[in-house]
């Protein structure tokens, strides 16, 4: 027993598991009685046991496993998780338990599976079960079978999915086994209760005997409905209802209820597989079907209808099956086929069901047509197979044809169709029975019931009383008016007869009550109408409508006694009842009319009535009036009274006030009496008489008013208008339709007739009077408010001028809103909100384009035609289109018949041949406009087709298709698309274009439909496969559809949809479906019942002109993007149409527009202040964590609900990151408006910024990123510090993602951190950035580091935080990263501070492994660098603000890049040219204190003013800085600093590196001339390149074409790689073209192509529009000066050539080009004096000899410019001043000199020079280059200048003649000073240079630079003596000690080129720093320093920049990169320049 108490101490779990049976056993005891003791489902206990249950019954003991199986009941039973371990225990119990011989395992078992289904797990149980009828065992099966027919008995076949099972039945009653066949019976019979005979079909063929068994068993079935008896957890309402009706025992409603629900679930036809029976039909089937012997034909059908017994069919394409069938039924003679046809037919369509649908509108006319045949089984098959068709597609679909039938002259076919639509509305509902359908119906069939054959009349009368049953009284009534009241009875009568399909109710109870047919109260119900009415109101649930009144202005009611009666009696109805009864009175006499007002006016007044005397007349009409007035509405004879007014004189009346009175009387009798048309057309005449009278027209239209709000306006209108045609005056016509206007914004527009007023306004246009004119445009301008676009199709074949007013009009009323009607609606307003109401909105627009008229173009629609669509020759096929499109456009508006045209279209949609795919959907597209609504049927066939064009991988055709796809669901509504499965196969299809394509279509429909097929859910597998799709558009979309399916599905069955996805992909589909559950928006409401009032029926939503919607669907926060196509009411056809229109306005009353007008940011007085407190005292979270949990996000959304603007709030913690785009958009538009705001809720959108770091979407982060780096440079505008608080929730969130993988984020991430330094001091962002170098990317810890190192080089030591000591061993700790790049930034940012602080650094440091400190000793070895004096900027560092913020501010913006070479380096070396484009630097510009800013405007144009004293000490040190430095000619080369080693310069790495340089992958080109880059700027390694430098270009400009044609073209590419690119070609090119040796082996070819890419590179206007784009064509030009300066002269020389004559003879290419070309040429010809004896002549006139001969004299001179030949002339000009008669000699290469025109032009150039002195020749060279002359002569300048320089040659006027100088240069600062310091001696030279300077500074009061640093505080070490920036540097001396920047070395350049004089020496001496003994900057002007170079823009043009005020760091950053390259090359004083330099040093220290 021992044993035992061991496990007896386990817990209860333990117990569980363990290897003993008994101690299992035990543990199951203890479990059970656990299990049921834990009252909390959701107890933490229930977890515990997740992973043992399936033990529990699984468990190989049988004795413990019966007690695992009560246990695990009672687990399942009371656990909230249990639902987890379905799977896994119910195939236990299948395998394990199933199988046990003990019944009592089995019954628990079978418990156990019933209890997962009752919590909601059936799905699951029920795939166990059917896999478990697989096994083997008889035993298992015969198990599963009960089980499924146990859970089947108690939980009903709308829990247990029926379909599967019955899959598997007739296997099962094949089994060997009788156990299992006989249980397999008892299943069947189960099913059988439920679904009755749906279970014949699939069970047809099992054995006979069986099925007879069967059969009988199926008869004693009691016929009572099946009860489910057992609910789910989710269903116990429904239970204790069920309990309730158990207790009282009867069955009532709520039995019917779930009946009803249950039975009718299965479909017979859903149960069934699919046959395939396209491929089975007989192989010569189409050739029989035509044959000659009517045997042959009837073999083919018999074929046919064997195989469409098939009672589901495989979709398909059927068109040709079809229309074969057709043939025969239309037009074959034996009338046994026809039979055989149309029975083949109704198996088609029975079998295809809504597949079919496509085929049905070409088969109805034909089968209709047919019905002309008598014989009795010709007419019953033809019945059958229309009745079929019917139920495959729509009746709104097919009644155009059956319409068209209907006027038939054969009485029989006439009959028939009347039965056929008596069939067709039986299946029909109110709801797919509109008025739209019931309107031509019934007029039709009004026709009908008056037909001569009896049998036509009976037909009608059945197929109206149909209808009268279907849709109630209320909507057919209207219809009805006119019929008598003994046909109506006949119609009412047969309704009482009529049987539904859908059982319910008579009558206009729309909904079904609970779907239960009343069929007992039918008899009562039908007693007289307004009884009825009312009863209805009782009795419809849902909301109540009121008693259905007549709406305003329905259609006219003609009068009839039995609608009178029909409408009477409803007493609730108020003054309506009489009101509405009384439509039409029968007319008086007029002796009873004399009685009846005798009975109510004074006799006086009727005796005076004709009086002749006008003033008796007056007074009768006064007493009149009185008598009116006291009157009863009840006691008023309208009719009577009216008559007597106009009694004579009546309307002929002559006195103006008789008749205003008179006019006036008749508006009172219609205001207060029951006035009737009748009574109406008495007057009417009068009135319209008398409209158009000054004195009485008022008055006239008062009393029109008055009566059309008694007798509706519809009709009244329509009588006045037609009065006011039928006479001759125009001024009655002009004002009636004067009155028209007004009476229809008065009353809206609902139940006007259209076509009526538009015949007469037709009249109006063209009438001669310009006031009739008026008022017509008038009436259209109104009618356009309601009516919309459509109306226009009316009017245009009007003359074009009166169209533009028409159409002037209608743009009037663009973008208005019909106003609501405020007349007719009082007594109406029962009406208000009804659907009728609705519905007749809806019809406007319809009618509207109903009453279009349609041409019928089905004749012109030919074989020929369909022919040569189909034809093999594609130009064929397009004239047959082309002919289609004339046709369409010749029609303007068709008919629906359009013959064979869409099968034939729909071949052409996959044409091979796509300009003709295009044309097709053009066609389509046209098509939808011309058929308008009634295009719906032709959706299927041609529609979805076009739907499969979406997937073309051409973008412009599926454009086109996208285009044509809109365009038809604008007509036909989406409904017609969203039915039936076509939709779903098209999703099914995996192509990615297809999908995206097609889901983004949803996407945008989906959101605006009110209600959608239910068809929709077959999408939803598709869509779920879309999620997981390769390609990430299709996902994109996927996700992005996802809100819209479940709007309309609910996301319980998404949800369910997912059972069948495997459990990886089920899982991220849910966890998507959760997301979009929480983004999912609003169903479209319907318009409410108060807002259809106030439109009131007169302007349906969707007639509101575009822009009104447009406005509307701002607010709507389903984004439906309602295009202004979906206001085109012409669109507007169905209801379904209707509905999209409307719903665009669905939440107008949301008052967004108002809202979002106000402030974001609501300013809460020490709101801020108080956050702070809380989280000071912990009373809220402090901001502080790894990943965001949900208690932060909550707390901040209510922090910031008191300051943020509601619907700003809801967008920033939407779940979709959409939303934060959208709030994020809406922060920076609001940013520069809002300042205030925006501070005080900064700590608020700071934390929420960071939350925005957590998201995974790069767009959600790029844009935050921009919004901080907005924010941060409005914050140091405002100069705000950062709070603490604010700073430690942001920063280490901010500095995780300069971990970021993407660049540009991290770019944008360091550029934020540096502008924060501007508002927080940079101390305390060192601790920050030094707590994320720990961090575990290594990314990040890599740019922390260099961070780290930016921020000291920029302030100082004193950054370092919290001791100097501690934060370098802290950085020092990286030195031995495992990571490269962390390794590479600790060292350089070491490198750094020993460069700020020198050796000490060694001492901070401490101890350092030998590897680590041999790592740093050699970075800093190689960098070269000493420290210089630490900056000026380290005692502030609390960031200051200067005055010129405006000119910083919009630099920051541009991103300015004067980044100092110190950045520059750091670039290079990461490859990120711009990695810290708003590097420190920019801020060093913000806070160089005021004094140490030069001002360049100043030293520019010193008018002498001195602007401040410098103290002495100042100028006591000036001297030796200015000394100029003397330099001698270099003997070594410091080493260049460089960061990356080379590889080893062999030649094979060599050549890789230049092959890399062509890549395609910019990365890898830019690495590869870094590399090469790096290589030319080390003089002892640059040789290496020797042999490799025509490779080397040609790689070069083969890149440089792949930018232009490829990069450049490229919308993904981020430009700035590309600006980056062209910066290491330039900056590598540049350094190439330095070394002249490697520069001079370019070859002519090379450089003709590297010319011809750098001048394309010049024009190419798109870099210009790159935001560095200026800079990098500035540096071009550098470049290309420095190939022309030092390449081997004769090749460029050549190559220049060449390519002229190229440029010349191309005709692309751009005169531009040429230009440059020439330019270069000009500047060569300038170089010739210098370099004329190392050109090979004889070449270079070889090539001029070509270009002659291609280009002869004549043929120059027709060039458009005149350059071309003058560069030629100069440049011969200059040869020959050069070379004299000699030049004759070098003409060697020229074959046959004779014939050179070469050879003439230079003899009579020698022979004319030799007539002229040289200086006329200088003269005309000068000319001939098109230079600038002097601004004085030569002569006169020399003499001036040779004056000043005696005068400073003698020692008494040193002083004068220097100043003298000065003033020179000053005033002529072209003036050439050269020649007379060429032949002085160094000191000379260098003593003028001094002298110079030294009176610039006096002048300018500009010294003043910091003496004790004697460097410009930003210069960080550049050794350029800063107040360089003289102008005495212009005065170029070629002696070398220029040391000024750029700026003016640049501006030297230009003047020497105009003067003519040499640049060339100047580049060929080395960087002078590279001499200094301390170098501070890289010897070499980097690639990267000539693009920021910036200011190198002063070489354009001086005059601008004397207007620019820029820091002296820019101008420095920017002048390092020229100055390095300036010249040095006489030998100077080397003792000198050693004194100088030390006095240098010890100044700094």
């Amino acid at each position: 027993m021992g044993d035992d108490s061991e496990w007896m101490k386990l817990p209860i779990d333990q117990k569980c598991e363990h290897k003993l049976w008994k101690a299992r056993l035990n543990g199951y005891e203890e479990a059970l009685k656990l299990f049921q003791k834990i009252d909390d489902e959701k107890s933490p206990e229930w977890s515990k046991y997740l992973g043992l249950i399936k033990k529990f019954v699984t468990d190989s003991n049988a004795v413990a496993q019966l007690k695992g199986l009560e246990a695990a009941l009672a687990y399942v039973e009371n656990a909230h998780v249990a639902g987890k371990t379905t799977g896994e225990v119910a195939s236990g119990v299948v395998n394990k338990v199933f199988n046990q011989p003990k019944a009592r395992a089995k019954e628990l078992g079978l418990d156990i599976c019933l209890m997962y289904i009752e919590i909601e797990k059936g799905e699951a149980v029920q795939e166990e079960l059917l896999k478990g009828l697989d096994n083997k065992n008889p035993k298992i099966i015969v198990a599963c079978i009960e089980t499924l027919r146990k859970a089947l008995s108690e939980f009903g076949s709308k829990i247990i999915s029926l379909k599967p099972i019955i899959k598997i039945l007739p296997k099962l009653f094949e089994s060997r086994e009788k156990a299992v066949r006989d249980e397999a019976k008892l299943l069947a019979v189960e099913i059988y209760r439920w679904i009755r005979d749906a279970l014949r079909p699939p069970l047809q063929n099992i054995n006979s005997v069986q099925l007879k068994e069967l059969e009988e068993e199926w008869v004693k079935v009691s016929s009572a409905a099946p009860k489910q008896t057992r609910f789910l957890r989710s269903q116990q309402e429904l239970k204790a209802k069920f309990e309730q009706q158990q207790a009282v025992g009867g069955d009532a409603d709520g039995g019917g209820d779930d009946e009803e629900e249950a039975v009718p679930q299965v479909d017979a036809y859903e149960l069934l597989e699919a046959v395939e029976i396209l491929s089975k039909l007989p192989k010569d089937f189409y050739e029989k079907i035509e044959a000659k012997k009517w045997q042959e034909r009837k073999e083919a059908l018999e074929a046919v209808e064997l195989l469409v017994k098939n009672p589901k069919l495989e979709s398909g394409d059927y068109a040709d099956l079809v229309k074969v069938l057709k043939k025969v039924v239309g037009k074959d003679t034996n009338v046994m086929l026809v039979a055989l046809a149309a029975k083949c037919l109704t198996g088609l369509a029975a079998g295809l069901r809504k597949k079919f649908g496509q085929y049905a509108g070409h088969v109805v006319p034909t089968i209709l047509e047919k019905f002309k045949e008598k014989k009795p089984q010709v007419v019953q098959a033809l019945q059958e197979a229309i009745d079929a068709i019917f139920l495959t597609t729509t009746l709104q679909n097919i009644s155009e044809d059956v319409l068209a039938v209907m006027d038939n002259k054969n009485p029989t076919i006439k009959q028939q169709t009347s039965l056929f639509i008596a069939r067709s509305f039986r299946h029909c509902t109110p709801s797919t029975l509109p008025k739209s359908l019931l309107k031509p119906f019934c007029a039709a069939l009004l026709k009908h019931i008056n037909d001569s054959a009896p049998e036509v009349r009976d037909a009608g009368f059945e197929a109206l009383g149909t209808a009268l049953k279907v849709a109630g009284e209320k909507a057919v009534n209207p219809f009805l008016a006119d019929v008598d009241k003994l046909k109506l009875d006949r119609i009412k009568e047969c309704a009482e007869k009529v049987e539904l399909v859908y059982g319910k109710k008579t009558g206009g109870a729309a909904e079904k009550k609970e779907g239960k047919p009343i069929i007992g109260k039918t008899p009562a119900l039908s007693g007289t109408g307004g009884d009825k009415e009312t009863k209805d109101a009782a009795t419809k649930p849902g909301p109540l409508k009121k008693a259905p009144a007549v709406k305003p202005g329905g259609p006219p009611k003609k009068g009839k006694p039995a609608a009178a009666t029909g409408m009477g009696g409803a007493g609730a109805k108020g003054k309506k009842g009489p009101e509405t009864k009384e439509i039409f009175e029968s007319e008086l006499s007029i002796e009873v009319c004399e009685e009846k007002a005798a009975a109510v006016l004074p006799a006086s007044c009727i005796q005076q009535l004709d009086s002749g005397n006008w003033k008796e007349r007056l007074a009768c009409m006064e007493e009149f009036q009185k008598a009116v007035e006291l009157m009863e509405r009840s006691e008023m004879p309208c009719q009577a009274l009216v008559r007597m007014l106009a009694k004579k004189p009546g309307w002929k009346e002559t006195n103006f006030q008789v008749m205003q009175m008179k006019l006036h009387i008749v508006a009172l009798i219609a205001q207060k009496g029951n006035f009737s048309k009748t009574s109406a057309q008495v007057v009417m005449d009068g009135l319209v008489d008398k409209v158009g009278d000054v004195k009485c027209g008022s008055n006239a239209k008062e009393a029109m008013t008055a009566i059309a709000e008694a007798c509706q306006l519809p009709w009244t209108a329509e009588q006045v208008v037609a009065m006011a045609f039928s006479q001759k005056n125009p001024k009655n016509q002009s004002e009636t339709l004067n009155w028209l206007s007004n009476a229809i914004k008065e009353f809206g527009f609902s139940g006007l007739n259209v076509k009526a007023f538009i015949s007469n306004v037709k009249t109006a246009l063209a009438a001669t009077n310009p006031a009739v004119r008026t008022s017509a445009i008038t009436l259209l301008g109104v009618m356009y408010l309601y009516v919309g676009p459509p109306l226009r199709m009316f009017f245009e074949d009007e003359k074009p001028a009166l169209l533009s007013q028409i159409d002037a009009e209608f743009e009037k009323m663009q973008g208005q809103t019909a106003p609501a009607p405020t007349r007719g609606i009082s007594r109406h307003s029962g009406g208000g909100g009804d659907d009728g109401e609705e519905e007749e909105q809806e019809d406007v627009g319809n009618d509207v384009v109903d009453l279009l008229p349609r041409t019928d173009i089905g004749d012109k629609i030919t074989a020929e035609l369909v022919s040569k669509i189909g034809d093999k020759n594609w130009k064929i096929r397009k004239e047959g289109l082309d002919e289609v499109t004339s046709i369409i456009n010749d029609a303007k508006f068709i008919q629906p018949n359009i013959g064979e045209l869409p099968a034939a279209l729909k071949s052409r949609l996959n044409d091979s041949n796509k300009i003709l795919v295009q044309q097709t959907l053009s066609i389509l597209q046209q098509l939808a406009t011309a058929m308008g609504p009634n295009i719906k049927q032709h959706v299927k066939n041609l529609g979805i087709p076009v739907i499969t064009v979406l997937g073309d991988s051409k973008n412009n055709v599926r454009a086109a298709a996208l285009a044509t796809v809109n365009a038809w669901a604008e007509q036909t509504g989406m409904k017609e698309w969203l039915e039936g499965e076509d939709l779903s196969e098209e999703l099914k299809k995996e192509n990615p274009f297809l999908r995206q394509e097609l889901l983004g279509w949803l996407a945008e429909k989906l959101p605006t439909l009110r209600s959608v097929p239910s068809d929709l859910l077959l999408c939803v597998p598709h869509l779920y496969s879309c999620l997981e799709d390769r390609n990430g558009d299709v996902r994109k979309k996927a996700q992005d559809a996802l809100p819209f399916f479940m709007m309309h599905l609910g996301f319980e069955k998404m949800a369910k949809a997912t059972g069948k996805l495997k459990p990886t992909s089920k899982d991220q589909v849910l966890a998507m479906l959760e997301k979009a559950k929480a983004n999912m928006p609003a169903k479209p409401a319907a318009p409410a019942k108060a807002s259809s009032r106030v439109v009131g029926g007169a302007a349906p939503a969707k007639f509101q002109p575009a822009s009104a919607l447009a406005e509307d669907s701002g607010s709507n926060t389903m984004e439906s993007k309602p295009d202004p196509k979906k206001a085109k009411a012409g669109g507007a056809s169905s209801k379904a149409k209707g509905v999209q229109g409307k719903k665009v306005l669905s939440k107008p009353n949301l008052k967004e527009d108002d809202d979002k007008s106000g402030p974001i940011f609501i300013i809460v007085p020490n709101g801020k202040e108080q956050r702070m407190k809380d989280e000071r005292g912990l009373k809220v979270l402090k901001w502080n964590f790894t990943t965001p949990r949900d208690e932060y996000i909550e707390q901040l959304k209510t922090q910031m609900s008191s300051c943020v603007a509601k619907w700003l709030q809801d967008e920033m913690f939407h779940a979709d990151f959409q939303h934060h785009n959208k709030a994020l958009a809406v922060m920076i538009e609001h940013l520069e408006s809002e300042k205030d705001g925006v501070i005080s809720c900064l700590d608020l959108i700071l934390k929420w910024l960071t939350l925005r770091f957590f998201d995974t979407n790069t767009s959600v982060l790029m844009k935050a990123l921009e919004y901080l780096k907005l924010l941060f440079n409005l914050l140091s505008q405002e100069e705000y510090h950062l709070t603490e608080n604010e700073a430690s929730s942001f920063i280490p969130y901010l500095i995780l993602k300069v971990g970021e993988p993407k660049d540009v984020i991290r770019k944008d991430v360091r550029a934020i951190l540096n502008r924060m330094c501007l508002i927080y001091p940079a101390s305390k962002m060192f601790t920050f950035i030094m707590e994320g170098t720990k961090s575990k990317n290594s990314k990040q810890r890599a740019e922390c580091l260099e961070e780290l190192g930016c921020l000291v080089e920029s302030y100082g030591m004193n950054v370092c935080q919290p001791t100097p000591g501690k934060a370098l061993k802290e950085m020092a700790t990286h030195i031995g990263d495992r990571d490269n790049t962390v390794r590479n930034a600790a060292l350089n940012t070491i490198v750094t501070v020993y460069n700020v602080h020198g050796d000490q650094v060694f001492k901070l440091i401490g101890n350092l492994s030998e590897k680590d400190m041999s790592m740093l000793e050699e970075r800093i070895k190689r960098s070269a660098k000493r420290p210089s004096a630490a900056p000026v900027r380290q005692a502030e560092e609390k960031p200051q603000r200067t005055q010129n913020i405006s000119t910083n501010a919009s630099m920051l913006r541009k991103g300015p890049a004067e980044d100092m070479s110190s950045k520059l380096k750091i670039m290079y070396r990461t490859y990120r040219i711009q990695n810290r484009n708003m590097g420190s630097h920019s801020e060093t510009t913000h806070t160089v204190p005021r004094e140490f800013q030069l001002d360049l405007d100043e030293i520019e144009n010193d008018n002498g003013t001195v602007r401040c004293e410098m103290p002495a000490l100042v100028q006591h040190k000036l001297d030796d800085i200015f000394e100029p430095v003397l330099i001698p000619e270099p003997k070594i080369r410091a080493v260049s600093p460089h960061f990356d080693d080379m590889h080893s310069n062999t030649a094979s790495t060599i050549n890789f590196v230049i092959s890399q340089v062509a890549s395609g992958d910019i990365n890898t080109s830019i690495q590869a001339l870094a590399q090469i880059d790096e290589v030319l700027r080390q003089e002892d390694k640059a040789e290496a390149m020797s042999g490799h430098i025509d490779q080397f270009l040609i790689a070069t400009f083969m890149q440089l074409r792949l930018i232009y044609n490829t990069h450049m073209a490229d919308e993904k590419l981020d430009k700035d790689e590309i600006v980056k690119l062209y910066s290491c070609i330039i900056g590598s090119m540049i350094s190439l073209f330095q070394i002249e040796s490697l520069a001079r082996e370019a070859s002519t070819g090379v450089l003709k192509d590297l010319m011809h890419g750098l001048i394309t590179l010049m024009l190419d206007s798109r870099v210009e529009d790159l935001e560095e784009g200026e800079q990098v064509i500035r540096s071009v030009n550098l470049l290309v000066v420095k190939v022309l300066e030092k390449s081997d002269q004769t090749n460029i020389l050549s190559a220049l050539l060449v390519l002229l004559q190229d440029s010349l003879l191309a005709t692309a290419s751009s005169p531009k080009f040429s230009e440059l070309v020439m330019k270069c040429l000009w500047r060569m010809v300038r170089l010739l004096p210098e370099t004329i004896n190392s050109i090979n002549l004889d070449r270079i006139l070889l090539d001029i000899h070509i270009f002659m001969k291609v280009f002869p004299k004549e043929k120059l001179k027709q060039c458009k410019s005149e350059f071309p030949i003058r560069t030629l002339k100069t440049l011969l000009h200059t040869l020959c001043k050069l070379k004299g008669p000699k030049i004759l000699d070098h003409l060697t290469m020229i074959d046959n000199k004779n014939e050179s025109e070469l050879e003439a032009h230079l003899c009579r150039v020698m022979k004319h020079s030799m007539d002229q002195t040289g200086s006329k020749a200088d003269k005309d060279t000068e000319k001939g280059a098109s230079r600038i002359e002097e601004k004085a002569s030569k002569a006169k300048v020399n003499d001036i200048l040779a004056e000043i320089f005696k005068k400073i040659g003698s020692k008494e006027n040193t002083k004068e003649g220097l100043a003298e100088l000065y003033e020179y240069k000053k005033k002529y600062s072209d003036a050439d000073i050269e020649p007379f310091l060429k032949n002085s001696s160094q000191f000379f030279q260098s003593y003028v240079e001094r002298g110079l300077r030294l009176i610039e500074t006096e002048r300018e009061g500009k010294g003043r630079i910091a003496a004790s640093t004697g460097i410009s505080p930003q210069m960080e070490g550049t050794c350029v003596p800063a107040s360089t920036h003289t102008v005495s540097s212009s005065i170029g001396n070629t002696n070398g000690e220029e040391v000024g920047p750029s700026v003016y070395l640049e501006r030297l350049k230009i003047l020497r080129q105009r003067c003519g004089l040499d640049n060339a020496k100047q580049e060929d001496r080395p960087p002078l720093t590279s001499l200094l003994s301390k170098p501070a900057v890289p010897t070499v002007a980097s690639s990267t320093d000539m693009l920021h170079s910036k200011l190198s823009q002063l070489r354009e043009s001086r005059e601008q920049y004397q207007h620019l005020d820029l820091d002296s760091n820019q101008t420095h950053s920017s002048g390092i990169g020229t100055t390095l390259a300036s010249p040095s090359s006489a030998a100077a004083n080397i003792d000198d320049l050693k004194k100088r330099l030390e006095r240098i040093k010890s100044s700094r220290k």
